[in-house]
């Protein structure tokens, strides 16, 4: 048998980075995301002897004895965090399998690939295992082993957004608390909004951790600029999220311009020329906002393109060496079943 899983990666649409730790404990956080046809890949299959954990994408591999714990070395640690917490709270009875993945975005795009990459592993072991584990406890479970195990930087929403699926309004708050509202946009809405939003990846990954450490660096020193963009991202997630449910389309723009402007003050290196002269070039083109992925830096960046100035926007952007990305709004989450 075969314990398969898939995940889809996220669009954040606003209120990035008002999920992550002191600011979100201490302010409330609160973002709107989207999933999307992009997806994180898990497979176990049990094997005659030994442990093998390989990420295909990426074309790497370990092999191990059989064992209770898998070394964190800086090799495929989130399949094997996965599998050690797994291991310390439910215990694996067999230790002979074949740990697969394949992630349809590259690493540091800004889709929450990791995040995304540790809930589809979580849910192939819950698929193997038969866990009771719930959406808000898989999601919380996923946040668990990448920032407290494993100790990497990083926010909330990817880990519930991979989970849950679907266009969400999300809350955070102190004590790991989250509450996640599923908005009922109607079908016209979402297909004008998928057909205006274009994804660009601008073909430079970035180091996220450390984007995300001057940010929270920011908070806990009382960095008056970057709080106060905070407090507007926040506000721009509800925004957003009023423009959605009312079918004001025409606003996303303006809302997602003024995101873009907010996020800047966020933290050093957000930013960089090549983002600035990419949102120009689309802007003149006709594109009334956008917005960077992630923590920023590189990665993906979405553009709102009214009135069919999507394909004049593409043309601009052919001028640089990025990768125009088709998906589709999705509205599962996590998915998990049993092959033979």
């Amino acid at each position: 048998m075969i314990y398969r899983s898939k995940a889809p990666l996220r669009l954040g649409l606003a209120g990035g980075g008002t999920d992550v730790s002191p600011y979100s404990d201490t302010y409330g956080g609160a973002i709107l995301n989207a999933t999307i046809s992009l997806f994180a890949h898990a497979s176990i299959e049990p094997i005659e002897k030994g442990i093998i954990v390989q990420a295909l994408d990426r074309n790497e591999e370990e092999k191990f004895e059989s064992t209770k714990e898998l070394p964190i070395n800086g090799t495929l640690d989130l399949l094997k965090g996965v599998y050690n917490r797994i291991q310390k709270d439910y215990g694996i009875p067999s230790k002979n399998f074949k740990l697969s993945t394949y992630v349809d975005a590259p690493a540091g795009s800004g889709l929450g690939t990791s995040s995304t990459l540790v809930v589809a592993i979580i849910g192939a072991f819950v698929e193997m295992l038969k866990l009771p584990l719930g959406d808000y406890d898989i999601a919380h479970y996923a946040y668990e082993i990448e920032r407290r195990d494993l100790q990497l930087a990083g926010g909330k929403q990817d880990q519930y957004a991979a989970t849950f699926g679907g266009v969400n309004f999300m809350e955070f708050y102190g004590n790991d608390k989250v509450i996640v509202n599923p908005l009922r946009i109607r079908q016209e809405y979402l297909n004008e909004l998928e057909h205006n939003l274009l994804l660009f990846y601008t073909s430079t990954g970035r180091e996220s951790a450390s984007i995300i450490k001057e940010q929270q660096k920011n908070v806990t020193d009382k960095n008056e600029r970057s709080i106060e963009a905070m407090h507007h991202l926040k506000e721009q997630s509800k925004m957003m999220k009023e423009a959605l449910l009312k079918g004001k389309l025409h606003e996303l723009g303006e809302i997602l311009d003024y995101g873009f402007q907010q996020k800047r003050n966020m933290a050093k290196n957000i930013s960089n020329p090549l983002i600035e002269e990419i949102y120009d070039a689309a802007k003149k083109a006709g594109a009334t906002g956008g917005k960077i992925s992630g923590a920023g830096g590189g990665g993906f960046m979405t553009f709102y393109c009214p009135n069919n100035t999507r394909y004049k926007v593409i043309e601009a952007l052919n001028s640089f060496k990025g990768e125009i990305k088709k998906y589709q709004f999705t509205q599962h989450g996590l998915t998990t079943w049993t092959t033979f």
